[in-house]
C-alpha cells in the first residue's frame, strides 16, 4: 500500500524548463514540490507515529498489546466504510448515506442470520449494494448533486431500518453458536477477524487504485470530469460502480459489526459518514477530488481511533472532546492542504 497520489489533472503544474529538460532528459520536480507532495501523502503517518510514541511514554497502559488490539478492532469497522468513501471522494463526489447504510446492514445481517452464514452476508450486501447503485444512477445518469442524492438515501435507509425494527423496539439477535458470530468474534494470534478483513480490503483497494485502469479513471474523473469525457473514459459507469462499492462496503462493515455484537443495533452509525469523511481528508485525499490514497485513509482512521482511546485514558475528559480534537485536526489538515497546493503551483 505504498501508492502515490496522482496530481489532479486540473491542478497539474506547467513543467518548467530545467537544465535536465533542456538536455532532453525527464524534468525532475523542484525540491519544494517534492516536499509538499511527501507531506500531503505521509504527513498524517508522521503525526500518528508522534502521537503514539508520546502517549506510550505518558500513559503506560496505552502502549500495551491489549490496548493496541482494542484500538485496531474499534477502528476496523469505520475503516471499511472510509475505504469506499475514499474512492467516492477521489471522483469528486460525496456519500452521506454510509452511516445509515452501516446500521441497516447490521440489522439485516442479524435478522437474516437465523437462516445461516450465507444469508447473513447475502441479504445486507444485496440491499446496501442496491442503495449504492441507486446513488450512482442518480448522480451519474440523472446528473443530480451527490450531496442531495446521498442525503435522501441517508434518510431513506434510516427510515427502512426503523420500519424493520418497529421503531427500534425489535432487536434481532445473532445465534451465538453460528459461524456468522465467529466472523466478528474470532481471532488469529489475538488479532480479531475484523482487523484482518479490513487489512485485506485495504490491500485490494490499494491495488485497484494504483494498478488498474479503473483506479486511474477515478483520478481522471476527479481531476476533471469534462476532460475525462473528452478522453473517452467511461465516466458514468465509473461513478455508478464507485457509489455501488461504497454502499457494499458500508453494508459489509455493518454486518461485521452485528457479528461482533451478536445483534442488530439500531442506534449505531449516527454521524459515521462525517467520521469517514474526516478520516479520508485527514489522510490527504482532496475534497475536490483527483488526488488521494488508500494508505492515507488507513492512517487517518487510526489517528482518530488513537485520539478517542487517549481521551478514554485521560479519564477526566468525556468522549465529546474526541469530536473537538478531530474537528481541530480536520481544520489544520484542510488549511495545510491549501497551503501545500499553493506551494506546488508556485514551485
Amino acid at each position: 500500500m505504498n501508492e502515490t497520489s496522482p496530481a489532479p489533472a486540473v491542478q497539474a503544474p506547467v513543467p518548467r524548463k530545467t537544465p535536465a529538460a533542456a538536455g532532453g532528459g525527464t524534468p525532475r520536480p523542484a525540491t519544494g514540490q517534492r516536499i509538499a507532495e511527501l507531506l500531503q501523502r505521509q504527513g498524517v503517518l508522521a503525526v500518528l507515529l508522534t502521537v503514539v510514541i508520546v502517549a506510550s511514554f505518558v500513559y503506560p497502559t496505552f502502549g500495551t498489546l491489549d490496548n493496541a488490539r482494542g484500538v485496531t478492532v474499534q477502528a476496523a469497522f469505520p475503516a471499511v466504510v472510509a475505504l469506499g468513501m475514499t474512492m467516492v471522494i477521489i471522483t469528486g463526489g460525496i456519500d452521506l448515506s454510509v452511516g445509515s447504510v452501516f446500521a441497516l446492514g447490521g440489522v439485516l445481517a442479524a435478522w437474516a442470520s437465523q437462516w445461516g452464514f450465507l444469508a447473513a452476508l447475502f441479504v445486507p450486501l444485496v440491499v446496501c449494494g442496491a442503495i449504492g447503485l441507486l446513488n450512482g444512477l442518480l448522480v451519474a445518469r440523472a446528473g443530480m448533486a451527490p450531496f442531495i442524492v446521498t442525503l435522501a438515501t441517508l434518510l431513506g435507509a434510516r427510515g427502512l431500518l426503523l420500519a424493520i425494527t418497529d421503531e427500534g423496539a425489535t432487536t434481532y439477535l445473532v445465534p451465538k453458536d453460528s459461524a456468522f458470530a465467529e466472523l466478528g468474534q474470532g481471532s488469529v494470534w489475538g488479532f480479531g477477524y475484523p482487523i484482518l478483513i479490513a487489512l485485506v480490503l485495504f490491500g485490494i483497494g490499494g491495488l485497484i487504485l494504483q494498478r488498474t485502469s479503473f483506479g486511474q479513471t477515478l483520478f481522471a474523473v476527479g481531476g476533471s470530469n469534462d476532460a475525462a469525457m473528452l478522453m473517452g473514459l467511461p465516466v458514468a459507469r465509473t461513478k455508478i460502480l464507485v457509489y455501488t462499492l461504497s454502499g457494499l462496503l458500508a453494508g459489509f462493515a455493518g454486518a461485521l459489526n452485528a457479528a461482533r455484537l451478536t445483534s442488530g443495533v439500531t442506534i449505531v452509525g449516527v454521524g459515521m459518514e462525517l467520521d469517514a469523511i474526516s478520516a479520508v481528508v485527514i489522510g490527504g485525499t482532496l475534497l475536490i477530488g483527483g488526488a488521494g490514497s488508500i494508505s492515507g485513509t488507513l492512517w487517518g482512521v487510526l489517528l482518530l481511533a488513537v485520539i478517542q482511546n487517549l481521551i478514554n485514558q485521560i479519564g477526566s475528559l468525556n468522549s465529546s472532546y474526541q469530536s473537538v480534537v478531530s474537528g481541530g485536526f480536520l481544520i489544520v489538515v484542510v488549511v495545510a492542504q491549501r497551503y501545500l497546493a499553493r506551494s506546488r503551483r508556485t514551485t
